[in-house]
């Protein structure tokens, strides 16, 4: 497959009409269908619906368009940094990540470097951490921050400083928002909403969540933004379990988090992908991060 048809192919996709995405593209219409029907034959299988007004991808074509993206990302990307000249650091940096206050190490390195290299940008991709791994591993990410357990030998890893310590968001007129602190036991009354990392435990990540489904607790539904979770707090679904530090709380707001005391910190990690080389622009990234953050 030519990178040329796979664009042309994701246009197509994007647009869903054949005839905008060729205008897109600045080719005819007849030629670019003519490009979809040799992609076809060359995969062995139907790849578009065609339909009246537009086209539809079909389950094979629905795969091929991730894998597709994921590959012109990185034919772009390589570009790119073959091009920089040599005397020049530019490039793209490509960090991915949960919410968490250990991404606030990430911003202080990516500022210095774009301090000193103009040329520098980085892009910071939120995703859960199955998500990051999934991307460091494929090379769509350089670097990813991820939370639980040392990742061992699958990843080139670095332990960061920062821990990030438990709490329980809540509205401030809960019986339970004077408390200083509670117990995962003192919970089992309330209905629960967690972080969506709880239903992907092949990382490691929120060991503790895994016992709160293990021992019936109830847990009400989940989240992958706690800004969304704290919506669902404030309209009385429930109490919301979350990484301290993240929510606005305190005077102003409906919320208040109280502490959870007996759940260990999480410890933070970032991973790159092992013998991947990396460019100028994120050797000095990882530099940056060392010299800041090497624990």
């Amino acid at each position: 497959m030519e990178i040329r048809t796979l664009r042309s192919f994701l246009a197509v996709a994007r647009e869903g009409n054949v005839t905008r995405a060729a205008r897109q593209l600045h080719i005819t219409q007849p030629a670019l269908s003519r490009q979809l029907a040799e992609l076809e034959r060359e995969v062995g299988c139907e790849l578009l619906v065609r339909e009246p007004r537009g086209v539809t991808l079909t389950e094979a074509g629905m795969l091929l368009r991730k894998r597709a993206d994921e590959i012109v990302t990185l034919t772009d990307r390589t570009e790119r940094e073959l091009r920089s000249p040599a005397a020049t650091v530019e490039g793209d940096v490509w960090v991915g990540g949960g919410e968490s206050r250990a991404m606030s190490l990430v911003a202080k390195v990516a500022t210095r470097l774009g301090q000193e290299h103009p040329g520098i940008r980085f892009r910071i991709h939120s995703g859960n951490g199955t998500d990051v791994v999934e991307r460091v591993e494929k090379g769509l990410l350089d670097f990813g921050v991820i939370f639980g357990e040392d990742p061992g030998n699958r990843h080139e890893s670095l332990r960061l400083s920062h821990e990030d310590r438990w709490g329980v968001l809540m509205r401030r007129d809960h019986p339970l928002a004077r408390r200083e602190s509670l117990t995962l036991e003192e919970l089992r009354g309330e209905r629960l909403i967690v972080s969506g990392e709880s239903s992907a435990f092949d990382e490691g990540n929120h060991a503790f969540l895994q016992r709160l489904l293990a021992e019936g607790f109830d847990v009400a539904a989940t989240y992958t933004l706690l800004y969304n979770g704290s919506l669902l707090v404030e309209a009385g679904l429930g109490v919301a379990v979350c990484f301290e530090g993240l929510a606005q709380v305190g005077e102003g707001t409906p919320f208040v988090c109280v502490p959870l005391n007996d759940v260990p910190p999480t410890p933070a990690w970032l991973i790159w992908k092992r013998y991947a080389p990396l460019s100028r622009a994120g050797d000095l990234f990882l530099r940056g991060m060392r010299e800041l953050d090497f624990v």
